[in-house]
C-alpha cells in the first residue's frame, strides 16, 4: 500500500528497544522469520496520520559486524531491504557504550532517527543529556524517550512522519579512519560502486571489505552478481 512505511528499530539488549515496539504497536504485531533465517523478528503496525509504520523489532546486537546470526540478520536487513527510516535505541545510562552501534548504523544508511531511552533513569541519577548537540555532531535528529512511560512518543512519531515526507533531511556524520584506511577506501570503493551502484553505501562496503567480511561477500555476490559471472 502506498501509504505504508517500514521502520527498523536497531539496539543494544537490554536498551528497552523491545520496550518502545511494544509500546508503539500495541496487539497489533506478529512474528515471523525474515529471508529464511531461522532468527525471528516481531513486526507491528502504528497508523500515524495518514501513514502506516510497519516496525521491526531487529535482533538485539552490540554491533553489526556479522559476528553472529542475529548481526547478520540486523545488518542485511538494514543495508538490504533498506526501511525507510531506521531507529536506533540508545540506554541514556550508558550512552558511550550504546553510541557504537548508532555510528555503525549511520555509516550504512542515511534516514536514521537516534532514540535515547531511558532518560528518566538518567535523570535519576543526574546525568544531563544535551540532545541537540549529539543532533549537531550525529546529523541525524535525537530523541529522547522513555518507552516504559511513553514519554517523546508524539515527537518521535512526528519525526519519523516529518523524514519520510522530506521535510526533514538526514545527513548522517561519516567516521574518518586512519590516512593509510582512507587511501584504501579511496582505491576500492569505485570498484564497489560499479558493484553495487548507488543501492547500498560504497564506502561502507570498502570498508567492510577491507575488514574481511567473508559473510557481507557472499551476500553481495547472492544479490549482485549474475549466476552465470559467480
Amino acid at each position: 500500500m502506498g501509504n505504508e512505511y517500514r521502520i527498523a528499530l536497531a539496539g543494544n539488549p537490554n536498551t528497552g528497544k523491545s520496550t518502545l515496539f511494544n509500546a508503539l504497536t500495541g496487539l497489533r504485531q506478529h512474528t515471523g522469520n525474515w529471508a529464511g533465517k531461522t532468527v525471528s523478528m516481531a513486526q507491528g503496525s502504528v497508523p500515524f496520520k495518514d501513514k502506516v509504520f510497519q516496525l521491526v523489532d531487529l535482533p538485539g546486537t552490540y554491533s553489526l559486524f556479522s559476528n553472529s546470526k542475529d548481526e547478520e540478520v540486523a545488518r542485511n536487513f538494514i543495508v538490504f531491504e533498506k526501511p525507510d527510516v531506521t531507529l536506533v535505541v540508545l540506554d541514556a545510562t550508558s550512552l558511550e557504550r550504546n553510541l557504537n552501534l548508532a555510528l555503525q548504523v549511520l555509516e550504512m544508511t542515511k534516514n536514521v532517527v537516534i532514540c535515547i531511552n531511558l532518560i528518566d533513569e538518567a535523570e535519576k541519577q543526574g546525568i544531563k543529556i544535551n540532545e541537540k548537540l549529539l543532533m549537531n555532531r550525529l546529523g541525524v535528529p535525537v530523541i529522547k524517550i522513555s518507552a516504559r512511560n511513553k514519554i517523546g512518543f508524539p515527537l518521535l512519531l512526528d519525526t519519523i512522519d516529518r523524514i519520510i515526507t522530506g521535510a526533514i533531511e538526514c545527513h548522517p556524520a561519516q567516521m574518518k579512519y586512519s590516512d593509510e584506511i582512507e587511501e584504501q577506501i579511496r582505491k576500492i570503493e569505485p570498484k564497489v560502486r560499479e558493484m553495487v551502484g548507488d543501492r547500498i553505501s560504497s564506502r561502507w562496503v570498502s570498508l567492510r571489505l577491507l575488514d574481511g567480511d567473508e559473510a557481507l561477500l557472499n551476500e553481495l555476490n547472492k544479490r549482485f552478481v549474475p549466476e552465470g559471472v559467480r
